[in-house]
Protein backbone atom coordinates (compact mmCIF):
# COMPACT_ATOMS: atom_id res chain seq x y z
CA UNK A 1 0.00 0.00 0.00
CA UNK A 2 1.42 3.44 -0.76
CA UNK A 3 2.34 6.21 1.86
CA UNK A 4 -0.96 7.71 0.00
CA UNK A 5 -3.27 5.17 0.45
CA UNK A 6 -2.03 4.99 3.94
CA UNK A 7 -2.95 8.51 4.51
CA UNK A 8 -6.19 8.37 3.26
CA UNK A 9 -7.16 5.15 5.46
CA UNK A 10 -6.38 6.99 8.41
CA UNK A 11 -8.59 10.00 7.75
CA UNK A 12 -11.08 7.95 6.92
CA UNK A 13 -11.01 6.72 10.38
CA UNK A 14 -11.24 9.84 11.93
CA UNK A 15 -14.15 11.97 11.06
CA UNK A 16 -14.29 15.29 10.71
CA UNK A 17 -14.75 17.16 14.16
CA UNK A 18 -18.17 18.95 14.29
CA UNK A 19 -16.53 21.89 13.73
CA UNK A 20 -15.20 21.24 10.44
CA UNK A 21 -19.09 20.55 9.61
CA UNK A 22 -20.46 23.61 10.74
CA UNK A 23 -20.86 22.76 14.56
CA UNK A 24 -20.77 26.46 15.90
CA UNK A 25 -24.73 26.63 15.11
CA UNK A 26 -25.16 23.65 17.47
CA UNK A 27 -23.40 25.32 19.95
CA UNK A 28 -25.08 28.29 19.83
CA UNK A 29 -28.11 26.62 19.78
CA UNK A 30 -27.65 24.76 23.16
CA UNK A 31 -26.35 27.54 24.40
CA UNK A 32 -29.31 29.71 23.98
CA UNK A 33 -31.56 26.38 25.17
CA UNK A 34 -29.79 26.68 28.73
CA UNK A 35 -30.26 30.48 28.92
CA UNK A 36 -34.21 30.15 28.11
CA UNK A 37 -34.10 27.10 30.68
CA UNK A 38 -32.38 29.14 33.27
CA UNK A 39 -34.36 32.42 32.90
CA UNK A 40 -37.69 30.01 33.07
CA UNK A 41 -36.26 28.12 36.54
CA UNK A 42 -34.85 31.71 37.95
CA UNK A 43 -37.73 33.94 37.02
CA UNK A 44 -40.67 31.12 37.00
CA UNK A 45 -40.13 27.80 38.95
CA UNK A 46 -37.96 29.28 41.58
CA UNK A 47 -40.16 31.78 43.07
CA UNK A 48 -43.18 29.91 43.26
CA UNK A 49 -40.46 27.08 45.60
CA UNK A 50 -39.21 29.81 47.34
CA UNK A 51 -42.91 31.64 48.63
CA UNK A 52 -44.99 29.75 50.68
CA UNK A 53 -49.00 30.90 51.24
CA UNK A 54 -51.43 31.27 53.55
CA UNK A 55 -55.11 32.62 53.75
CA UNK A 56 -55.96 34.77 56.66
CA UNK A 57 -58.24 33.75 59.77
CA UNK A 58 -60.70 34.79 57.45
CA UNK A 59 -61.38 37.25 55.00
CA UNK A 60 -62.12 41.30 55.73
CA UNK A 61 -63.90 43.88 53.54
CA UNK A 62 -61.48 47.42 54.10
CA UNK A 63 -64.08 49.33 52.12
CA UNK A 64 -67.24 48.26 53.52
CA UNK A 65 -65.45 49.19 56.82
CA UNK A 66 -64.50 52.75 55.64
CA UNK A 67 -67.61 53.48 54.73
CA UNK A 68 -69.38 53.14 57.88
CA UNK A 69 -66.75 55.40 60.02
CA UNK A 70 -65.73 58.95 60.29
CA UNK A 71 -61.64 59.10 60.69
CA UNK A 72 -60.64 56.66 57.89
CA UNK A 73 -57.81 54.18 58.50
CA UNK A 74 -57.35 55.78 61.56
CA UNK A 75 -60.14 54.61 62.98
CA UNK A 76 -59.08 51.16 63.86
CA UNK A 77 -55.22 51.87 62.99
CA UNK A 78 -54.24 54.59 65.59
CA UNK A 79 -52.03 55.94 67.56
CA UNK A 80 -51.95 55.61 71.15
CA UNK A 81 -51.49 58.71 73.92
CA UNK A 82 -47.82 57.90 73.72
CA UNK A 83 -47.28 58.13 70.44
CA UNK A 84 -46.89 54.41 69.38
CA UNK A 85 -48.87 52.89 66.50
CA UNK A 86 -51.36 50.28 67.66
CA UNK A 87 -51.29 48.30 64.15
CA UNK A 88 -53.29 45.60 63.43
CA UNK A 89 -56.85 46.02 65.23
CA UNK A 90 -57.54 44.38 69.13
CA UNK A 91 -60.70 41.99 69.42
CA UNK A 92 -61.62 45.05 72.17
CA UNK A 93 -62.38 47.52 69.53
CA UNK A 94 -63.96 45.19 66.84
CA UNK A 95 -66.12 43.63 69.61
CA UNK A 96 -68.08 47.41 69.84
CA UNK A 97 -69.52 46.59 66.58
CA UNK A 98 -69.51 42.86 66.40
CA UNK A 99 -70.69 41.50 70.10
CA UNK A 100 -73.25 39.97 67.71
CA UNK A 101 -73.90 38.98 64.46
CA UNK A 102 -73.25 41.35 61.60
CA UNK A 103 -75.08 40.00 58.52
CA UNK A 104 -75.00 35.95 57.18
CA UNK A 105 -71.69 35.90 55.68
CA UNK A 106 -68.96 33.55 56.28
CA UNK A 107 -66.48 35.38 57.98
CA UNK A 108 -68.54 37.12 60.14
CA UNK A 109 -69.72 33.81 61.49
CA UNK A 110 -65.84 32.27 61.77
CA UNK A 111 -64.92 35.77 63.12
CA UNK A 112 -67.88 36.18 66.29
CA UNK A 113 -68.22 32.11 66.63
CA UNK A 114 -64.30 31.29 66.63
CA UNK A 115 -62.76 34.95 68.15
CA UNK A 116 -65.79 37.17 69.75
CA UNK A 117 -67.19 34.17 71.46
CA UNK A 118 -64.15 33.01 72.88
CA UNK A 119 -62.26 36.16 73.83
CA UNK A 120 -58.96 35.40 71.26
CA UNK A 121 -57.10 37.66 69.43
CA UNK A 122 -57.51 37.30 65.88
CA UNK A 123 -54.02 35.92 64.55
CA UNK A 124 -53.60 38.10 61.40
CA UNK A 125 -50.58 38.00 59.46
CA UNK A 126 -48.87 41.29 58.83
CA UNK A 127 -47.79 41.80 55.24
CA UNK A 128 -45.68 44.39 56.10
CA UNK A 129 -43.73 43.00 58.84
CA UNK A 130 -40.22 44.10 59.00
CA UNK A 131 -37.59 42.02 59.71
CA UNK A 132 -35.94 42.35 63.72
CA UNK A 133 -33.68 44.45 62.90
CA UNK A 134 -35.67 47.00 61.53
CA UNK A 135 -37.66 49.81 63.86
CA UNK A 136 -39.82 52.08 61.92
CA UNK A 137 -42.26 54.99 63.20
CA UNK A 138 -45.45 55.17 61.98
CA UNK A 139 -45.62 58.68 64.01
CA UNK A 140 -42.40 60.28 61.95
CA UNK A 141 -43.93 59.60 58.67
CA UNK A 142 -48.14 60.04 58.85
CA UNK A 143 -47.09 62.92 61.65
CA UNK A 144 -44.17 64.23 60.78
CA UNK A 145 -43.86 63.69 57.25
CA UNK A 146 -47.16 63.57 56.76
CA UNK A 147 -47.63 60.74 54.46
CA UNK A 148 -50.49 59.13 53.19
CA UNK A 149 -51.38 55.37 54.56
CA UNK A 150 -51.38 54.91 50.25
CA UNK A 151 -47.46 55.80 49.67
CA UNK A 152 -46.58 52.27 51.71
CA UNK A 153 -49.90 50.57 51.55
CA UNK A 154 -51.56 51.68 47.99
CA UNK A 155 -54.86 51.44 47.95
CA UNK A 156 -55.73 48.83 50.71
CA UNK A 157 -58.62 50.89 51.85
CA UNK A 158 -61.06 50.20 48.38
CA UNK A 159 -60.29 46.68 49.02
CA UNK A 160 -63.52 44.11 49.19
CA UNK A 161 -61.15 41.34 50.71
CA UNK A 162 -57.84 40.23 51.70
CA UNK A 163 -55.05 39.17 49.25
CA UNK A 164 -53.27 35.48 50.06
CA UNK A 165 -50.71 35.96 52.22
CA UNK A 166 -47.28 35.06 50.97
CA UNK A 167 -43.66 34.53 52.95
CA UNK A 168 -40.44 33.09 51.93
CA UNK A 169 -39.50 29.75 53.30
CA UNK A 170 -36.00 30.39 53.99
CA UNK A 171 -36.49 34.47 56.23
CA UNK A 172 -40.00 33.74 56.90
CA UNK A 173 -40.77 37.26 56.02
CA UNK A 174 -43.85 38.60 53.84
CA UNK A 175 -43.33 38.77 49.90
CA UNK A 176 -44.94 42.34 50.27
CA UNK A 177 -41.14 43.75 51.48
CA UNK A 178 -39.63 42.39 48.71
CA UNK A 179 -42.27 42.92 45.75
CA UNK A 180 -43.44 40.66 43.47
CA UNK A 181 -41.29 41.08 40.72
CA UNK A 182 -38.13 38.90 40.84
CA UNK A 183 -36.25 41.80 39.18
CA UNK A 184 -36.79 44.51 41.47
CA UNK A 185 -38.65 46.55 38.93
CA UNK A 186 -41.48 48.50 40.47
CA UNK A 187 -44.19 50.54 39.60
CA UNK A 188 -46.00 52.12 42.75
CA UNK A 189 -44.20 53.46 45.74
CA UNK A 190 -46.02 50.23 47.77
CA UNK A 191 -45.03 47.86 45.30
CA UNK A 192 -42.06 46.96 47.97
CA UNK A 193 -40.44 48.17 51.14
CA UNK A 194 -36.85 47.20 50.81
CA UNK A 195 -34.19 49.46 52.53
CA UNK A 196 -33.63 51.11 49.02
CA UNK A 197 -37.09 51.91 48.72
CA UNK A 198 -36.82 53.89 52.05
CA UNK A 199 -33.72 55.75 50.78
CA UNK A 200 -35.28 56.81 47.52
CA UNK A 201 -38.13 58.07 49.35
CA UNK A 202 -36.23 59.97 52.21
CA UNK A 203 -34.31 61.73 48.88
CA UNK A 204 -37.17 62.85 47.30
CA UNK A 205 -38.10 64.20 50.49
CA UNK A 206 -35.19 66.03 51.59
CA UNK A 207 -35.02 67.54 47.77
CA UNK A 208 -38.09 69.18 48.93
CA UNK A 209 -37.70 69.89 53.07
CA UNK A 210 -34.92 70.94 54.45
CA UNK A 211 -31.52 68.76 53.35
CA UNK A 212 -29.37 69.13 56.15
CA UNK A 213 -30.82 66.79 58.21
CA UNK A 214 -30.26 64.11 55.99
CA UNK A 215 -26.93 63.22 58.19
CA UNK A 216 -29.31 62.87 61.33
CA UNK A 217 -32.17 61.27 59.43
CA UNK A 218 -30.59 58.55 57.57
CA UNK A 219 -28.00 57.32 60.04
CA UNK A 220 -27.93 53.87 60.17
CA UNK A 221 -28.85 53.63 64.00
CA UNK A 222 -32.60 55.44 63.28
CA UNK A 223 -33.81 52.51 61.36
CA UNK A 224 -31.76 49.67 62.98
CA UNK A 225 -31.43 49.22 66.59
Amino acid sequence: MSSNDTLQAHSDSHPPSPDSKGGGPYILLFFFIGVALSLVVGWGVFPKLLYSQKNQPFDFNHKNHLEMVDNGCQSCHFFRADGSFSGSPRLAQCVECHEEMQGQSEDEAIFVEEYVSKGQEVPWLVYARQPDCVFFSHSAHVNGAKMDCITCHGHIGTSESLKTYEFNRITGYSRDIWGRSISGLKSNSWDRMKMDDCAECHAKYDAVHDSSVQTKRDACFVCHK
